[in-house]
């Protein structure tokens, strides 16, 4: 047993039982990875799943979690959160980019404020806090042949994603009196009712599969987990063909992909060559 699993046996643990349970395209893409860095890739999850959950259902704690990594982040004296103990143990191990987890917090600040969004610009500084930081970390534990060209393809999947989350959930948000699509984009499509959307999706499809294409182009770089990361990116994109198999939203709730087809999806990724486009 890794060093990991055997000081956070518990974590690692509820990690795995959580991502099968809410996490089914991270869950089945975990299971590609090599057994050496499994258990390192479910704590490091755990941490970005734990603030996030603590933020998404406003906790009373959540700010004063997420300040304490943000400290660590920074090189600060800090609490001993569960978290930040997750962040140590994988610092032994792989150099974690203090940057994009500090960046990360940021992010996940401006969900406890709900800070809304101008522009397109605005939205991709937020999808790259609390997503393009997660593919950047992500690809630091997996390790990387390039540096300079891993690092921006792992942000620009993690900000694919996160892209892709907006789209799908859109009625879901909308119920919740949240929106995360910038006002420039409402201004100019209108409003994303069901029936009435199909131009602002497909707009914004297009800024999503532009993102994937360059983050995908960027995989080969990666020392370990190449083909886990593929798999999981070319199920999540799914869910936008998915979209366009529904109709662009003609009518209301969240696109959701048959396991089937995921499993499908996910097999042809994995094997498919990556892009050697824009990196």
């Amino acid at each position: 047993m890794s060093v990991a699993a055997e000081r956070f046996r518990a974590p690692v643990a509820e990690a795995r039982a959580t991502t099968n349970r809410v996490a089914r395209t991270f869950s089945l893409a975990c299971r590609l990875l090599p057994r050496a860095i499994r258990e390192d890739v479910y704590l490091l999850y755990l941490v970005f799943r734990s603030l996030d959950d603590l933020v998404d259902e406003a906790r009373p704690e959540a700010a004063e979690r997420v300040a304490a990594v943000d400290a660590w982040a920074r090189g600060e004296g800090v609490p001993d959160t569960r978290e930040v103990a997750i962040l140590e143990d994988l610092a032994l191990r792989h150099p974690l980019p203090r940057a994009a987890l500090a960046d990360f917090c940021e992010g996940m600040r401006w969900d406890l404020e709900r800070r809304s969004f101008a522009t397109e610009e605005q939205l991709d500084a937020y999808c790259y806090r609390v997503a393009g930081t997660v593919g950047i970390v992500m690809a630091a534990v997996l390790g990387t042949t390039d540096d300079e060209r891993a690092r921006p393809a792992a942000a620009a999947l993690g900000m694919a994603m996160q892209r892709t989350n907006i789209l799908r959930d859109l009625d879901e948000d909308g119920a919740a009196g949240r929106s995360y699509l910038a006002s420039e984009v409402v201004d100019r499509f209108g409003a994303p009712v069901p029936g009435g959307r199909e131009a602002l999706l497909r707009d914004q499809i297009a800024k999503a599969d532009a993102r994937y294409e360059q983050g995908l182009a960027g995989v080969r770089y990666l020392r370990e987990g190449a083909v886990a990361v593929r798999a999981a990116s070319w199920m999540y994109r799914e869910i936008l063909r998915q979209i366009e198999r529904d109709g662009y939203g003609a009518r209301p709730g969240r696109a959701a992909v048959r396991r089937r087809r995921r499993a499908w999806v996910a097999a042809r990724g994995a094997l498919r060559p990556a892009p050697r486009g824009a990196e």
